[in-house]
């Protein structure tokens, strides 16, 4: 059936529905009504959530349907097993030590979370499709327990589901368990970098990849959601508290948490006008930051602005970030090339990730909008 795909849903609808929300709920079960046990069979449905159920639905696979991925097959960039990747592809870039590792968002479309043991540290690297959401987690929290799908929503969030005899249920954007005899435990989270493969890849030349033998069976060049991801199309699976349309729907942008539910939301297309590369100032909170901006890799990274104590600004010249204190050269990845300061490498704020935007203010109700 070409005009078919299967994604979330764990079954063929046709494309058409993926683009209208009301056509997706047809395919999928709907959720609870604020009462009961949550859906979906996990040891953790029990009453004890400290979020609305109301807002907990079926995606549909169930939990499992969606295979994550365990300590899947690295291989060396132009090895074997990465022909499913362009230059244009999106991927989670991971720097453990001396170990750089790259997630391609193709695998994710699939599997959602990698749980991943690297320089013996416990991750699990995950991304929600329906809500455009990339974070890493170190699993020491959780004993090192693996992450799973547990096939159940949270305003379109990837709920994921912990591998211990008495689970819990952690949405992914809440950072922390919302359900279960964990609720209230937060997840530590580990600094990554979503960009083009082909940005990641000049960054990092001899960095290990997800290959595709993963095991499973699936077209890792294709994106399994139609349309969905079209940056101004207001289709969702299932409807969400705001409606804020002061950017399209699908719109990526960083987002850097702040106390409560506030935090700054800096949109990739504000951040494009800025031009090929931009350096931007901002207060999260009483934090200062500045946020790095490369248009060629698309990619977006925030980091404490200082070095070995001192405190740096920076500004833009021609297509290089350079800091006004030394006149060192930076990079998006926030390591300085050139200057008195090569080598040197900024803090990342770890809290900061991508998402779409409609996911981002509904998570983070109050948050400031930056537009340039």
């Amino acid at each position: 059936m070409p005009n078919t795909v299967v994604g979330r849903l764990g079954i063929s609808c046709p494309r058409a529905l993926l683009i209208v929300s009301i056509g997706l709920a047809a395919c999928s079960a709907d959720g609870p009504s604020g009462t009961g046990a949550v859906p979906g069979g996990t040891g953790a449905a029990s009453t004890s959530c400290s979020i609305p159920r109301n807002l907990i639905r079926d995606g549909g696979p169930g939990k499992d349907g969606i295979p994550a991925l365990s300590n899947p097959e690295l291989v060396q960039a132009g090895g074997a097993g990465l022909e499913y990747l362009r230059d244009s592809d999106r991927v989670i870039g991971l720097t453990i030590g001396a170990e750089t590792i790259a997630i391609p968002l193709n695998i994710l479309w699939w599997h959602e979370i990698v749980n991943l043991d690297v320089g013996g540290r416990p991750l699990a690297v995950t991304h929600c499709p329906l809500t455009g959401s990339s974070l890493a987690f170190d699993r020491a929290p959780l004993s090192g327990a693996e992450l799973g799908v547990s096939g159940l929503l949270f305003m379109n969030n990837l709920i994921m589901y912990d591998r211990r005899t008495n689970e819990s249920l952690w949405p992914q954007m809440s950072r922390s368990a919302r359900c279960g005899p964990g609720d209230g435990t937060d997840l530590t989270m580990v600094p990554i970098l979503e960009m083009s493969w082909a940005g990641w890849r000049a960054l990092h030349p001899d960095t290990r990849v997800v290959s595709s033998n993963t095991g499973f069976s699936r077209n890792y060049q294709l994106y399994p959601y139609g349309n969905y991801a079209l940056i101004d199309n207001p289709a969702l699976l299932f409807p969400v508290p705001l409606d804020d349309r002061r950017r399209p729907p699908k719109e990526r942008v960083l987002g850097i948490p702040g106390a409560g539910t506030a935090g700054i939301a800096i949109p990739f297309g504000a951040l494009t006008q800025q031009g090929t590369v931009a350096a931007i100032s901002l207060q999260a909170g009483s934090i200062p930051v500045v946020v790095f901006w490369s248009s060629d890799a698309q990619a977006a990274m925030a980091f404490r602005p200082e070095a070995g104590g001192t405190a740096l600004t920076f500004h833009v010249a021609g297509d290089r970030i350079i800091d006004m204190e030394t006149g060192s050269t930076w990079n998006v990845e926030g390591v300085a090339i050139s200057g008195s300061l090569a080598g040197s490498r900024l803090s990342e704020i770890a809290q900061a990730y991508v998402a779409y935007w409609f996911a981002w203010v509904n998570f983070h109700p109050e948050t400031e909008l930056w537009t340039g």
